[in-house]
């Protein structure tokens, strides 16, 4: 067939979870011993990850343990909604952390809420990229701003297929050069 690479989705807190996490960490094995890269979409589902105020399915310590998953299961890439919160662990009283990890590691910040999750993804050996979200009419502005906190924080791309692919050839083109170069910008660097 020619593929370079294999990928596949573990939906974190969902009723299959433990079941994806094995079928996945088996096949990801056995591509790295026929020399394929491995990509994983690693989302959190789990209506208990959501409040009537936040959206923990985007929380900085929720998705950098499924990261952290992720890569221990050999993901060499880890595709991921971007962070938008914090405090996952402690707000739904789900896991244990350290307090640390708010004060010392982690602010508010949108570029520390990703560098969380790209240290979680063994600090940046495996790459991450956020996934850029479904297409809403301010994709241009949306697009380049989780490309730049991406960059910023560390991570090495942002997918965003919806973005592109549901709009007219020229519009779709546009907006994948403007995600290209940001990465190539060498003004904009890593905070």
């Amino acid at each position: 067939m020619g593929a370079v690479a294999i990928g596949a989705t573990i939906y974190f807190g969902s009723s299959e979870s433990d079941r994806q996490i094995q079928e996945v960490s088996q096949a990801f094995h056995c591509a790295h011993e026929l020399g394929l890269v491995t990509v994983l979409w690693a989302y959190l589902r789990n209506a208990a990850f959501r409040t009537k105020e936040k959206n923990y399915e985007e929380a900085a310590d929720l998705t950098g343990q499924a990261n952290h998953l992720g890569v221990t299961i050999e993901a060499d890439i880890v595709k991921q909604k971007q962070a938008t919160v914090n405090g996952g662990f402690v707000d739904l009283h789900f896991g244990r952390t350290s307090e640390g990890v708010y004060r010392e590691l982690t602010t508010d910040h949108p570029i520390d809420l990703v560098r969380y999750q790209v240290i979680n993804c063994y600090s940046g050996r495996s790459g991450l990229i956020n996934s850029g979200g479904a297409s809403k009419g301010r994709d241009f502005a949306d697009v380049a701003r989780i490309a730049v906190i991406n960059k910023r924080a560390g991570g090495m791309g942002v997918i965003s297929g919806r973005k592109a692919f549901e709009r007219s050839m020229k519009e779709g083109v546009k907006l994948l050069n403007l995600v290209q170069d940001i990465y190539l910008d060498p003004e904009i660097t890593v905070a």
